[in-house]
Protein backbone atom coordinates (compact mmCIF):
# COMPACT_ATOMS: atom_id res chain seq x y z
CA UNK A 1 0.00 0.00 0.00
CA UNK A 2 1.24 3.49 -0.80
CA UNK A 3 1.86 6.04 1.90
CA UNK A 4 -0.65 8.88 2.19
CA UNK A 5 0.88 12.15 3.24
CA UNK A 6 -1.32 14.41 5.33
CA UNK A 7 -1.44 18.13 5.84
CA UNK A 8 -2.76 19.37 2.52
CA UNK A 9 -6.21 20.22 3.85
CA UNK A 10 -4.89 21.78 7.05
CA UNK A 11 -2.33 23.82 5.13
CA UNK A 12 -5.03 25.07 2.76
CA UNK A 13 -7.24 26.07 5.72
CA UNK A 14 -4.33 27.81 7.44
CA UNK A 15 -3.45 29.67 4.25
CA UNK A 16 -7.08 30.82 3.87
CA UNK A 17 -7.17 32.21 7.42
CA UNK A 18 -3.79 33.96 7.11
CA UNK A 19 -4.91 35.47 3.80
CA UNK A 20 -8.05 36.82 5.50
CA UNK A 21 -5.78 38.46 8.11
CA UNK A 22 -3.77 40.32 5.47
CA UNK A 23 -3.06 43.88 6.54
CA UNK A 24 -3.25 43.15 10.27
CA UNK A 25 -0.29 44.28 12.39
CA UNK A 26 2.48 42.06 13.72
CA UNK A 27 2.08 38.31 14.09
CA UNK A 28 -1.67 38.60 13.53
CA UNK A 29 -1.00 38.71 9.80
CA UNK A 30 1.73 36.06 9.75
CA UNK A 31 1.06 33.18 12.13
CA UNK A 32 -2.02 30.98 11.97
CA UNK A 33 -2.71 30.93 15.69
CA UNK A 34 -2.73 34.71 16.02
CA UNK A 35 -4.48 35.22 12.67
CA UNK A 36 -7.29 32.82 13.59
CA UNK A 37 -8.16 34.83 16.71
CA UNK A 38 -7.89 38.13 14.85
CA UNK A 39 -10.13 36.97 12.00
CA UNK A 40 -12.72 35.59 14.45
CA UNK A 41 -12.75 38.86 16.39
CA UNK A 42 -13.01 40.89 13.17
CA UNK A 43 -16.00 38.79 12.12
CA UNK A 44 -17.72 39.44 15.45
CA UNK A 45 -17.12 43.19 15.14
CA UNK A 46 -18.31 43.35 11.53
CA UNK A 47 -21.50 41.43 12.36
CA UNK A 48 -22.28 43.74 15.28
CA UNK A 49 -21.36 46.92 13.44
CA UNK A 50 -23.54 46.14 10.42
CA UNK A 51 -26.45 46.62 12.79
CA UNK A 52 -24.89 49.58 14.62
CA UNK A 53 -24.25 51.40 11.34
CA UNK A 54 -27.97 51.98 10.84
CA UNK A 55 -28.31 53.65 14.25
CA UNK A 56 -25.16 55.71 13.77
CA UNK A 57 -26.25 57.09 10.43
CA UNK A 58 -29.74 57.92 11.71
CA UNK A 59 -28.25 59.93 14.59
CA UNK A 60 -25.93 61.70 12.14
CA UNK A 61 -28.88 62.66 9.92
CA UNK A 62 -30.83 63.93 12.93
CA UNK A 63 -27.85 66.03 14.06
CA UNK A 64 -27.51 67.57 10.59
CA UNK A 65 -31.23 68.33 10.34
CA UNK A 66 -31.22 69.83 13.84
CA UNK A 67 -28.24 72.06 13.01
CA UNK A 68 -29.95 73.30 9.84
CA UNK A 69 -33.21 73.87 11.77
CA UNK A 70 -31.52 75.86 14.52
CA UNK A 71 -30.12 78.22 11.87
CA UNK A 72 -33.77 78.91 10.95
CA UNK A 73 -34.87 79.25 14.64
CA UNK A 74 -36.82 76.00 14.67
CA UNK A 75 -36.23 72.96 16.88
CA UNK A 76 -35.83 69.51 15.31
CA UNK A 77 -38.75 68.06 17.25
CA UNK A 78 -41.03 70.93 16.17
CA UNK A 79 -40.03 70.41 12.53
CA UNK A 80 -40.77 66.67 12.61
CA UNK A 81 -44.07 67.33 14.40
CA UNK A 82 -45.04 69.95 11.82
CA UNK A 83 -44.09 67.67 8.94
CA UNK A 84 -46.18 64.85 10.40
CA UNK A 85 -49.21 67.10 10.83
CA UNK A 86 -48.91 68.51 7.29
CA UNK A 87 -48.35 65.01 5.82
CA UNK A 88 -44.93 65.92 4.42
CA UNK A 89 -43.24 62.55 4.13
CA UNK A 90 -39.51 63.02 3.57
CA UNK A 91 -37.27 60.57 5.38
CA UNK A 92 -34.44 61.79 7.58
CA UNK A 93 -31.73 60.68 5.17
CA UNK A 94 -33.14 62.78 2.33
CA UNK A 95 -33.95 65.68 4.65
CA UNK A 96 -30.34 65.76 5.88
CA UNK A 97 -29.07 65.63 2.30
CA UNK A 98 -31.35 68.53 1.34
CA UNK A 99 -30.22 70.50 4.41
CA UNK A 100 -26.55 70.12 3.44
CA UNK A 101 -26.71 70.42 -0.36
CA UNK A 102 -29.72 72.71 -0.96
CA UNK A 103 -30.35 75.05 2.02
CA UNK A 104 -32.97 77.09 0.15
CA UNK A 105 -35.04 73.94 -0.55
CA UNK A 106 -34.69 72.94 3.11
CA UNK A 107 -35.88 76.38 4.16
CA UNK A 108 -38.96 75.92 1.94
CA UNK A 109 -39.71 72.55 3.60
CA UNK A 110 -39.36 74.11 7.08
CA UNK A 111 -41.64 77.04 6.17
CA UNK A 112 -44.25 74.64 4.75
CA UNK A 113 -44.12 72.47 7.90
CA UNK A 114 -44.33 75.46 10.25
CA UNK A 115 -47.12 77.24 8.37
Amino acid sequence: MTRIKRGVTAHRRHRKVVKAAKGYRGLRSKTFRQAKNAVMKAGIHSYRDRRLKKRTFRSLWIARINAACRALDVKYSRLIDGMTKKNISVNRKMLAEIAVSAPEAFKAVVEKAMA
